[in-house]
């Protein structure tokens, strides 16, 4: 969010989150493969050995991030940072940041939602519903379409013909237009089945071979498109408001904390057993009313540029210090 040029935020959270489902689609290939002729309910052993090695390679590659005091942009600028940041100073940051943009507020449930559906998805409809065979091939396909979507919002967000401005309330509005459509596609699904049915002894879990099966694919290969769509939306949202990249360091705090609370409330609530169609209602309406929530924001602080001197606050950077060396490769449009 705080490395592109405005008018590339969208196609670098893409790349980004890309990457991010790349990583999960080789974790479901991998219990798909070594599971893909087993019946058990269990994956094998060596699912397990070839995630501890794939987080291994993870954590040496990641040693070779670059500092960010030395990423210029195309245009010559500079990344806007603390010189000197300390813990004292980045959690006073968090207390300026909610001060001087009071309205981050109005996007925490829109973060609350972000990963409160994952329980219903995951544990609801593919563990509950199918066998482990067919779980694994659901897994490549959710998040194989969660790069699909991430690519098409990211590339869309990012639109020259378009101001900013348009394009963040276009984006929202075409989110809720499929939180409507695809949750109305998994009500109608929902309808089908129950907890106490597939807690039953005698339940046969789907496979990917039985007949219908073909129908409720597609619905969760779209819910994995609109948890792209969804996060992707959010990333671009908040990269929107700023350029600085201690106040978007802040924003992200925000986003990921809440988003994490959301993630663990989720499954304690699903652990009391609530009934499955209850779960799903809670997730559509808190999907629909947090875009709703979040659209003042988008309407009234989205805007076409943001200026350098509204990014130099709480900083202890100078202009001449981050300023583009050759503005023709900016577009303010954008």
């Amino acid at each position: 969010m705080a490395y592109p040029l405005e008018k590339q935020k969208g196609r670098f959270i893409a790349v980004f989150w890309v990457i991010f489902n790349l990583g999960a689609v080789i974790g479901a290939l991998v219990p798909l493969a070594q599971n893909l002729h087993s019946t058990a309910p269990e994956v094998n052993d060596g699912t397990y050995y070839a995630f501890i090695a794939l987080m291994l390679f993870g954590f040496l590659l990641a040693c070779c991030a670059c500092n960010p005091h030395f990423v210029v942009r195309k245009d010559g600028s500079r990344v806007i940072l603390m010189k000197q940041p300390t813990w004292k100073s980045e959690f006073i940051g968090l207390f300026e940041t909610l001060r001087s943009d009071w309205y981050i507020v109005f996007l925490f449930p829109f973060f609350l939602a972000s990963n409160w559906f994952y329980t219903y998805h995951f544990q609801d409809v593919n563990f509950a519903y199918y066998n482990t065979r067919t779980r694994a091939l659901n897994s490549v396909l959710y998040w194989s379409m969660q790069m699909v979507g991430a690519l098409i919002f990211g590339t869309f967000l990012d639109m020259g013909r378009l101001s900013r401005r348009t394009r963040a309330k276009v984006g929202l509005a075409a989110l809720f237009t499929l939180t409507m459509a695809i949750w109305g596609g998994g009500y109608a699904f929902q309808k089908t089945y129950t907890r106490a049915m597939t807690e039953a002894e005698d339940y046969q879990k789907k496979d990917f071979q039985d007949s219908g099966y073909i129908g409720p694919m597609f619905l969760y290969m779209f819910y994995g498109f609109y948890d792209a769509a969804f996060q992707t939306t959010a990333y671009w949202i908040i990269g929107s408001l700023s350029n600085n990249g201690r106040k978007l360091a802040n924003f992200a705090g925000f986003y990921k904390g809440i988003q994490s609370a959301g993630g663990s409330i989720s499954p304690s609530i699903d652990a009391e057993k609530v009934a499955f169609m209850t779960e799903f209602a809670a997730n559509w309406g808190l999907l629909a009313g947090s875009i709703l929530i979040a659209a003042p924001v988008v309407w009234m602080k989205v805007t076409n540029h943001t200026e350098l001197e509204k990014d130099l606050v709480f900083t202890d950077e100078t202009r001449e210090e981050v300023v583009a060396t050759d503005p023709t490769a900016t577009d303010a449009k954008h």
